[in-house]
């Protein structure tokens, strides 16, 4: 039992070894500006060569796997930024199987933690015109609107955040939420669609 255990703890941190390895030639191969960071598994990372712009700042944490974080399943982190759009990520900020889809900017503060398997969209991704949507003007006509999470707040597993919404200083979103308005400092929200609770 006790040479099984090290073992496991060998694989593991020959794994997380290989994975901050192989995520930092990903990141200089996509042109992301960042110094410290860590990282439980390999995430999905691809920013376009027109204009698209990826900074991470320090302490930067990934849980890309559910041996890292169960809570978010098996998925990993994907960040993916389109034709000039930013997605900028602040100091102490710990992510766990994170979608973050920047058609129109992402900006994320500091010491913000988003739980496992939480998606955050800029854009509806197609056009809300079924007559658009069958035409080929459909990618070119949807909306899109950038998206703010500001210092120090906590954004619960699988929560849906949507294009638009700014998420204020220490607010606490609930999982499972689908945010679809802007929530103001020291607040609490949860629910779909996300309503307030009640003030910090």
């Amino acid at each position: 039992m006790i040479l099984v255990k090290a073992i496991r703890r060998l694989c593991r941190e020959f794994s997380n070894a290989y994975s901050k390895f192989a995520t930092y030639l990903i990141l200089k191969g996509e042109g992301a500006k960042f110094s410290s960071f860590e990282t439980k598994g390999t995430p999905h990372i691809s920013v376009a060569r027109r204009g698209g712009k990826l900074q991470l700042g320090k302490n930067f944490r990934m849980n890309n796997n559910c041996q890292s974080n169960p809570a978010g399943g098996n998925g990993r982190c994907i960040l993916f930024v389109d034709e000039n759009a930013t997605l900028k990520i602040g100091d102490n900020v710990g992510i766990s199987q994170t979608t973050l889809i920047a058609s129109d900017d992402i900006s994320i503060g500091n010491y913000v933690k988003i739980g496992g398997g939480t998606f955050v969209y800029t854009s509806d991704f197609h056009s809300l015109d079924p007559a658009i949507r069958r035409s080929s003007e459909d990618m070119a006509s949807r909306k899109h609107a950038p998206v703010i999470i500001k210092d120090n707040a906590f954004i619960g597993a699988h929560c849906i955040i949507l294009k638009g919404v700014t998420i204020g200083e220490n607010v606490i979103v609930g999982a499972g939420s689908v945010v679809t308005k802007s929530i103001p400092d020291n607040e609490i929200w949860a629910g779909n669609p996300a309503k307030f609770i009640k003030n910090l």
